[in-house]
C-alpha cells in the first residue's frame, strides 16, 4: 500500500478549533489508513492506504476529520516520494538563499496557477523571497513571519488557502517518513 504524508491546516488554534493526536490517529483510521504515526501536534501525519489517488486519500481524510473534530480541517496530502522532492527542493533554496530569519514551506492541495505564482514572483521587500513550485511556496525571511509584507500581500494571499510548515519540520518527518 502506498505511504502518504498528511498535514492538517488550522488545528489546536485557541480553545475552539483543539484536534489532539490521539483523535486524529483515530480518525485517520477510521479513513481507512493503518500504520498511522504523527508528529507534533500541528497535524502532521504518515499513514498507508489502499488508495491510489492522493485526491481520494485527502477527501477521505477531510471527512473523517470534520466527523471527529466537529469542524472542517482542510488536509493537504503528498505521497511520501513527492514529500522528499519537496523537501529536497527546500534544502536547496535553503542554502541558496541561506536566510537570516525563517524559512517556511506553504503546502497547497493544487499547484497555485501560473499567473498568481508570476505575482508572487514580482514582488520585491527586502530580507524577503519566495519560489513557487508545483504544489508548494517556499519562503525565505530574514525577519520572522509576523512582520512579512510578503505574507501579508495580496499576491501571497492569491496562491490559496495552504498550511506552512518550518524546514526543519519537513525535514524531520521526511527523515521519520521518507
Amino acid at each position: 500500500m502506498p505511504t502518504y504524508v498528511a498535514f492538517l491546516r488550522a488545528i489546536n488554534l485557541g480553545p475552539t478549533r483543539k484536534f489532539p493526536k490521539d483523535a486524529i490517529k483515530a480518525a485517520t483510521e477510521a479513513a481507512g489508513g493503518s500504520d498511522v504515526e504523527t508528529y507534533i501536534n500541528t497535524g502532521n501525519v504518515r499513514l498507508t492506504h489502499s488508495a491510489r489517488s492522493v485526491a481520494k486519500v485527502q477527501a477521505a481524510l477531510e471527512k473523517a476529520y470534520a466527523a471527529e473534530a466537529g469542524f472542517e480541517v482542510p488536509t493537504i496530502v503528498f505521497t511520501a516520494k513527492d514529500l522528499a522532492a519537496l523537501t529536497a527542493r527546500a534544502e536547496e533554496l535553503h542554502a541558496e538563499h541561506d536566510p537570516s530569519g525563517q524559512h517556511y514551506v506553504t503546502l497547497f492541495s493544487a499547484a497555485p496557477t501560473a499567473a498568481t505564482a508570476k505575482a508572487v514572483h514580482a514582488l520585491e521587500h527586502d530580507g524577503e523571497t519566495v519560489v513557487v513550485d508545483g504544489r508548494a511556496a517556499y519562503v525565505l525571511l530574514d525577519g520572522n513571519i509576523h512582520t512579512s509584507k510578503l505574507l501579508a500581500s495580496k499576491e501571497f494571499t492569491a496562491l490559496g488557502k495552504g498550511t506552512a510548515r518550518t524546514v526543519k519540520v519537513l525535514r524531520t518527518v521526511t527523515e521519520k517518513w521518507c
